[in-house]
């Protein structure tokens, strides 16, 4: 062997063991992944909802904890003197290569990146080092032969009932049925709805998810309904009735509930998938308008989906020329927010200094996302993508965005050339300012849309509650309206666990003095809230307080907030549901099981 030959060889065998490392470690990394996601079965049949909350949340942290254990066997390993340009070519082409029959080859590749991006400073960046479009196919990735993707039934063989019942215990789980017989009869008869009284089609059939789809209290059965050239999705809740027992608490087929179901203002389903990109499919024939990276992100595969959105960002930036611009609505005290208006999506930047009364710093606002991140969003608290090092082109910048930035948040601003560089920001999807939407429907004379911006937003709070989060700042402003109508919460930086609240009554005053001082004269503590106080903020306006009043007077008072409080304090996890009461089978009667269902619309309904 010559001598210049074995540098080029010794290089190879750094650059295939890196890789060898980087693979055995995301490999790792799903394993872990599908046995929470595997545990979540059994937490469902025992009805261990606190456990089942706590590993949801241990699961998000996973992917972070399996990179930096692979980043520092790396640093361990090696000499950074030793990790060339050549190596890291040549490791991206080993790693490409030991993906060939693998089962989540894009998740692998993702993984790759992190690691990668971990050791390497951002200007190395190079498109040959990693992946920046993915290499590998996820197309007709096959699965293991006793666990497809997903099964299929045919009514015309079995009957509705018997095919519809052995659908249900195909899952097999180790909890008894209330009544599953009478569950499967409401169920037909909504199913037979759907496919009308035109006769079944020789290729009639049913397609269902081979797993289950868990999520705080609640297994979903996800699927669609084939006939012809009709297909109709559909998803099943299966719940604990308060006996302890099972039940079927009703059957979606109502696209905009289907779609909310799988909302990003939602904690993350736990579903065992050996094929991710195979589920993400079939989802999206059932969900065409939403991005595949928000089914990664609420499958629980959120940087799989952090690292498509920016792919879909990056495309929409090439393709497009309106420049970002400050985001309409009230300025934050906290956050510096701005938007591309062809792009459904804010940019949220943690400023340098914050005016009273606001007492804060970076580090504990980041907190408070980590924790939105990690908790049960019960469908009011929007999802946010967490990015750093991000570089935007100069000339699609506004001059007042940029003046602002470097007023606001100097510390996070970079220029380079042509580039603008925010070290550090959140993405979230854009929502119309409760307090706009509310102005406007005002100024239209809409009374019916101002009752149920109302009522959103007090529903809003009460699930909020219901999931142990106060919000802090109740203003409008600080509440979103998705495309649904529903009320989302998005500002963060003083939410706190109600459990760490202390509710107060506002003392009787003493004397006159007392009654007409403008500060309190009572002590208040730092986690002190006084309910009576919320009318003063919020019901200024006559329209918004009548509403208010006729749908959350409860709001103002301190004894709701003091029970629910005591609630949580005993363990009790409330029932929150990601679907209207109305159409739980427990709330219909016969007359209304039999009322006419709509075919959904695959093309019409839009994405939240």
């Amino acid at each position: 062997m010559s001598q210049a030959a074995f540098p080029k060889l010794l290089s190879s065998q750094i650059a295939f063991d890196i890789a060898r490392t980087i693979r055995e470690g995301f490999d790792k990394h799903y394993r872990l992944f599908r046995q929470t996601s595997q545990a979540a079965k059994q937490h469902f049949e025992r009805g261990d909802w606190a456990v089942a909350q706590q590993a949801a949340r241990e699961r998000i942290g996973f992917y972070d904890k399996r990179v930096q254990e692979c980043v520092q066997m790396l640093e361990d390993e090696y000499d950074s003197a030793e990790l060339t340009d050549e190596v890291w070519r040549e490791c991206k082409l080993h790693y490409i290569g030991m993906l060939s029959d693998h089962k989540q080859p894009e998740l692998a590749e993702t993984f790759f990146n992190s690691v990668c991006c971990n050791i390497l400073h951002r200007s190395y960046f190079h498109n040959e080092f990693i992946f920046v479009r993915p290499v590998v196919s996820t197309e007709y990735i096959e699965t293991e032969e006793l666990a497809p993707t997903y099964r299929v039934y045919y009514p015309s063989n079995d009957g509705m009932h018997f095919m519809l019942k052995r659908i249900i215990t195909n899952f097999q789980l180790n909890a008894k049925f209330a009544n599953l017989d009478r569950d499967v009869d409401q169920v037909e008869a909504r199913l037979n709805q759907v496919f009308g009284h035109a006769a079944l089609e020789p290729n009639a059939q049913v397609q269902v998810l081979s797993s289950l789809f868990f999520r705080n209290k609640g297994a979903y059965i996800v699927g669609k309904a084939i006939n012809g050239n009709r297909e109709f999705p559909f998803v099943v809740p299966i719940l604990h009735n308060r006996a302890g027992q099972l039940v079927l608490d009703t059957v979606l087929f109502d696209l905009e509930q289907i779609v909310i179901l799988f909302s990003f203002t939602r904690a993350y389903f736990l579903v065992d998938m050996e094929v991710p990109s195979a589920y993400v499919q079939f989802l999206r024939s059932l969900l065409p308008r939403k991005p595949r990276s928000e089914i990664y992100t609420i499958l629980g595969l959120q940087k799989q989906g952090k690292t498509l959105f920016y792919r879909d960002y990056l495309q929409h930036l090439k393709h497009s020329s309106d420049l970002f611009e400050i985001a309409p609505g009230i300025r934050g005290l906290v956050m510096l927010v701005f938007a591309l208006p062809s792009f459904p999506y804010v940019f949220k930047v943690i400023k340098d200094f914050y005016p009273p009364p606001k007492e804060t710093s970076r580090a504990q606002i980041k907190e408070k996302y980590l924790l939105v991140k990690n908790h049960d969003r019960v469908g009011r608290m929007a999802d946010t993508l967490e990015y750093s090092d991000v570089a935007f082109p100069r000339t699609r910048f506004a001059e007042e965005l940029v003046a602002e930035l470097k007023q606001f948040a100097p510390s996070l601003i970079e220029e380079e050339e042509e580039q603008i560089v925010i070290k550090h920001l959140y993405i979230e999807r854009r929502m119309v300012p409760l307090n706009i939407w509310l102005t406007q429907a005002e100024q239209a004379g809409d009374e019916a849309a101002i009752e149920h911006g109302v009522l959103e937003y007090g529903n809003a709070i009460k699930d909020l509650v219901a999931a142990n989060i106060f919000p802090g700042d109740m203003l409008y402003k600080n509440f979103g309206v998705t495309r649904h109508k529903r009320v989302v919460f998005y500002d963060y930086d003083e939410i706190e666990y109600i459990t760490d609240c202390v509710f107060r009554h506002i003392p009787q005053p003493r004397n006159e003095e007392d009654e007409m001082a403008s500060e309190p004269w009572y002590p208040v503590g730092r986690h002190d809230v006084f309910p009576e106080q919320f009318g003063k903020f919020l019901l200024g306006n006559t329209h918004i307080r009548k509403y208010f009043l006729k749908h959350h007077a409860d709001l103002l008072t301190q004894a709701w907030w003091q029970a629910h409080k005591e609630r949580i304090e005993a363990g009790i996890i409330e029932d929150v549901f990601p679907y209207p009461q109305h159409v739980r089978f427990c709330n219909q009667t016969s007359a209304q099981t039999l009322a006419p269902v709509t075919p959904p619309l695959l093309e019409t309904v839009e994405n939240e």
